[in-house]
């Protein structure tokens, strides 16, 4: 009786934390449809002031500095989560192929830059650029370019969270599948891009989704590592204490695409487990002699 009296709570209780999570962004959606024609965007002088519907914001969006912003923005997450992808499922398998001390050992020290704050990190890599130009001058070369700098960058804080996605697909895979591959024929690339990689692809998947998605929110780091003014994180910063204020659709534009990859894969992967399911099914009801009951 006191569970069934209590059960109504936990929905109230979820209910409540999904509210608490997402009215901001259903705020910025609404008001990204907003008329700040009167006056700044999005400012605390008008925050929460309704002018009326207008999709102004939406009209010269990708025009002028937002829209190069905008542009470079998702080109260097596009590249470095790629980058990030790839790398980090490499060094998720060879990780996962080590003995169980050297493993955690590794894993323990890869995981530090996820919790290492980001302003630290920002500050490092811009010492480590100034240092690596510095010396590429006195040699008389080339020095790395911003967008060469900043994809640097990305890459290297986003290959931690692929590899803590990718581990757990690891440790529920079978290393008798590489070894069937093996047996049957294949080389070792063949048996680790034919069996092990479409095994492991969901949390490869998810990797990625993490690196673009840590690539597009960064901030800090960006506005330490590059000399780069027209990333969308630090011209959102830059518009914020000018006179132009925030364009909310610019935001809004970038969350859309992020919300639909996320809920094509989180379905994709539940279709999957419900045919996995039925499958179950099928077998179990089979008798000894071959028939399904």
């Amino acid at each position: 009786m006191v569970k069934k009296a209590f059960k109504p709570f936990k929905y109230v209780y979820l209910g409540l934390m999904l509210l608490f999570l997402y009215i901001p962004i259903i705020y910025l959606i609404v008001f990204s449809f907003n008329d700040f024609t009167f006056g700044r965007r999005v400012s605390y002088a008008n925050l929460g002031v309704w002018n009326g519907f207008s999709l102004s914001n939406y009209k010269n969006l990708f025009v002028g500095e937002a829209g190069n912003a905008l542009l470079l923005t998702l080109e260097i997450a596009a590249i470095s989560s790629v980058l990030a992808t790839v790398i980090g499922t490499a060094a998720a398998i060879g990780i996962y192929a080590m003995k169980k001390r050297s493993r955690n050992l590794i894993l323990n020290v890869s995981q530090l830059p996820m919790v290492n704050p980001d302003l630290v990190t920002g500050i490092t890599f811009m010492m480590l650029f100034a240092f690596v130009n510095g010396l590429l001058v006195r040699m008389g070369l080339a020095q790395i370019g911003d967008i060469t700098k900043l994809v640097i960058a990305h890459v290297s804080f986003s290959i931690p969270y692929v590899i803590f996605s990718v581990m757990p697909r690891l440790r529920q895979s079978s290393d008798l599948l590489y070894e069937a591959a093996m047996d049957l024929g294949c080389s070792p690339m063949q048996a680790l891009l034919k069996v092990v990689i479409p095994d492991i692809m969901p949390g490869i998947t998810s990797g990625f989704i993490m690196a673009l998605t840590m690539s597009l929110d960064d901030f800090v780091i960006s506005y330490f590592v590059s000399d780069l003014k027209s990333v969308l994180s630090v011209y959102i910063f830059s518009c914020a204490r000018g006179a132009r204020g925030v364009n909310p659709a610019l935001a809004t534009v970038i969350f859309i695409p992020l919300v639909t990859l996320l809920l094509i894969v989180n379905l994709r992967r539940l279709a999957k487990e419900r045919e996995y399911e039925i499958q179950s099914k099928k077998v179990k009801m089979k008798d000894k002699g071959g028939n399904i009951k």
